[in-house]
This record gives structure tokens, sequence and C-alpha cells, in this order.
């Protein structure tokens, strides 16, 4: 740990459930680039004022976790086109006091779908509707993908979500005979997360598992979800949450920094990340 002094940087997260994931990895590319920067993760009881704090102590940067996603956007003062594109935020940066709101995670299911080369002509089902869903139904749209159905028991947002983008939307998972149209499965719910009450459940069924040819799960921590160990035992092709959250956090350290390491120190970032 470097010896703070009254010129020491601060970055911040915001989470209702805050990991070490951020804090290892950004805090390990300060100390690579020698940087004299901190990074501290927090769980807010009060986010309008923890963001006035942000605001008002100068910190420069701050990700934002669920549930934080949409509520933050009364509390900035510019959105991005790539937050206001979805109205949802996982990054600020402060500039002397003015807040911009940005979205990494749109950027990190963009690469991944691109990395893993998933086909567009997959049929896809996606369960939740919250701030997180909203950039990955984006990128899905974007990407080409058409054959989407949007999971979510709250139709207020699960419907407009996924009429925004032309998806299909459904209150419960498809019948046992629909589900094997699911090529690919996605979770973006709180469901298999780590201090969470569903942390050994899995989001979607076994033959939900069993029919897709890829599952892709957000949640982060840990690495391998519940959801992600089924898919690995059943052979299918993976996408991680613990990837999604490498490129979300490079792209915010890009932002808050205005310096891009190299890949090779991404790698060891991210190991290090993983060690804990």
């Amino acid at each position: 740990m470097p010896i703070l002094n009254k010129d020491t940087t601060l970055c911040i997260s915001l989470s209702a459930r805050p990991s070490n994931n951020g804090t290892r990895f950004h805090n390990h590319l300060y100390d690579q680039l020698g940087l004299n920067w901190i990074y501290k993760a927090f769980a807010p009881t009060d986010l309008a004022r923890a963001i006035a704090g942000v605001r008002g102590l100068g910190i420069r940067g701050c990700a934002v976790s669920m549930p934080y996603k949409e509520e933050v956007i009364a509390l900035v003062d510019v959105m991005d086109p790539s937050a206001k594109a979805i109205d949802s935020v996982n990054t600020i940066v402060n500039d002397g006091g003015t807040l911009t709101a940005y979205n990494t995670d749109y950027t990190a299911i963009e690469q991944l779908l691109q990395r893993n080369a998933v086909p567009t002509a997959y049929s896809v089902c996606l369960m939740g509707s919250g701030g997180m869903a909203k950039a990955t139904a984006a990128a899905l749209r974007d990407a080409g993908f058409r054959d989407v159905t949007i999971v979510a028991r709250n139709e207020a947002a699960g419907k407009p979500l996924a009429d925004l983008y032309g998806f299909r939307w459904s209150a419960g998972l498809p019948t046992a005979e629909a589900r094997g149209a699911s090529d690919m499965i996605i979770n973006v719910t709180p469901i298999g997360m780590a201090g969470g009450p569903d942390v050994d459940a899995l989001s979607f069924p076994q033959e939900a598992v069993d029919a897709a040819k890829v599952v892709f799960d957000v949640v982060a921590l840990p690495a391998e979800t519940p959801l992600i160990r089924a898919a690995r035992a059943a052979g299918k092709q993976v996408i991680t949450g613990a990837e999604v959250a490498t490129i979300q956090a490079l792209e915010q350290f890009v932002l808050y920094t205005g310096v891009r390491p190299t890949d090779e120190q991404v790698r060891a970032a991210e190991e290090f990340m993983r060690a804990q």
C-alpha cells in the first residue's frame, strides 16, 4: 500500500453488496503504474448523500453497482451517450464538481459476445430487468440478435425493456417444451451472488442449461456461480461475470486516470483480483 498523503486521488464504488473485485483490480494497476491513487468500496445507506460526498470531497471516480444504476441518474449533472442511451449508469467521473455518468457494462457485454463468436442467429433468454439487463439487451440488439425473450416478473420493468429493443417479454420462464429454443441463456439477476439469499440457487433450471449452447452469467462474485458450474458440468460454452467485471473495470480505469494499461498489466491485475 502507498503512504497516503494530501495529494492521493480517491476513487470509490457504491454497491448494496460490495466485493473486493474492484478494489483489488484498480489498486493493483495503480501500484503497477506508480500512480498516487487509491480505490475503496462502500455500501451506502443514503445514495444521495454518498453522491454529494463524491462531489464535495473531490472524489475522482465512482463505480455504481446494483441496485443504484438507475436511481443515481437524478443525482448526476451530465449523461454520456453510453449511459443516456440505456438510462443506466455504472460509472461516474468527477471533473471539478461536475459529475458525468457513463456505462461501461455495455462495452463489456459487447466485447464478450464478439470474443466468444456467439452467432447472432441464436435465440436468447435474458433473465432480469434492471440496469445491467438494459445494458445487456442493448448490446444484444446492437450486435444483431433478434430472437430474444426478456424474462422478468415485474411487468412494469420487463415489458417496456423488451418493447424498447423489439424483443419479447415473459413474466416467467417458458414451458419445458419452449426452453429448448433458447440457444443462449443469460442471468442478469442477483441469483447466485455471494452474500445474497440465493447464493446457492440456480437462476435457470437444469433443463434450460442442458438445452442451451451458451450460458452467460453476469454475476461476478463468486467467479464460478451455481449457473456457471452447472454449465461447465454440462459441457456448455460459458461466459462469466468475472470476465464482465474485468472489462468494465478496465474501461472505468481509463475514464478515471486517462491511462490505458498494457494487456500484460491488465492480465496481472485480473489474476490478482481473482486470487482473493
